[in-house]
């Protein structure tokens, strides 16, 4: 059994874990997972994973506010994200960025509060989790603007894209999407990116991968998506869990003592 794993990216908040939460979040460390950053995407969300975090040693929290929902956030809900930053077990400001798929809320908008949690990120020394969906230009354009640290997860773009996104210092998130039948741009840069770069997510409950496709994912199938990367690079899947969980660690300065033996 694969050993080590960290998911730099869940979602252990959602609804779809109600039945049974506490339940799967004990399981995990049986499983190989060391540990989990469970991520906000509104006010009320961030307060829940930052709940989770408190109730789990392995479990730590990003807050922030989603493009989809920027534009229901209060007017004051940079300051309310400023506050539940500063408390123990945030590793992050996230998931921010844009979103032109959907359009839940105005481009303008998400643009401006997306900008806004950037400069917070600044301020406060935390890195970012970045969504971005169908809007690549605009996110690097931001990016080059304000040189975050962190991660874009859920990588949809090209080698091209990584590559550009990788000089300015960020990270690439992979998840279940290397593992599609059709996945092209996910498979071809799961190839190309450094491997000092790279960090597992799931996304959970959402994006599980093959074959557990239409199921519930959760941090435990990271084991079939880093088979996956593992045979696209050609390399041991032990030591490409060991070396993404490494820069998990360093991205967000997390302990190693704070992992799960």
């Amino acid at each position: 059994m694969i050993q080590g794993i960290f998911d730099s990216h869940s979602h252990y908040d959602d609804d779809a874990f109600d039945i049974d939460r506490d339940e799967l979040l004990c399981s995990l460390p049986a499983k190989g997972v060391k540990g989990v950053i469970t991520a906000g995407s509104d006010l009320d969300t961030s307060k829940k994973c930052l709940d989770l975090a408190f109730r789990y040693p392995f479990v730590f929290a990003a807050v922030g506010v989603h493009p989809h929902e920027v534009a229901e956030a209060p007017e004051d809900y940079l300051k309310q994200v400023k506050k539940l930053a500063g408390l123990p077990k945030v590793v992050s400001i996230g998931e921010i960025g844009l979103d032109y798929h959907y359009d839940f809320s105005p481009r303008p908008l998400q643009q401006e509060r997306f900008a806004q949690q950037l400069e917070l990120a600044r301020e406060l020394d935390l890195p970012v989790i970045i969504h971005d969906r169908e809007a690549h230009a605009d996110t690097l354009e931001l990016l080059k603007k304000y040189r975050p640290k962190g991660v874009v997860h859920c990588f949809s773009g090209s080698v091209e894209l990584m590559q550009e996104t990788v000089k300015l210092g960020m990270y690439i998130g992979l998840g279940g999407a290397v593992t599609f039948k059709n996945a092209r741009h996910p498979v071809n840069v799961a190839r190309e990116v450094p491997i000092d770069r790279l960090l597992l997510e799931t996304d959970c409950p959402y994006m599980a991968p093959v074959p557990y496709r239409g199921k519930r994912c959760d941090s435990s199938m990271i084991a079939t998506t880093a088979n996956r990367i593992a045979e696209i690079r050609q390399c041991d899947v032990q030591e490409l869990v060991n070396i993404a969980c490494q820069n998990t660690l360093q991205l967000f300065n997390i302990p190693k003592e704070a992992l799960m033996a």
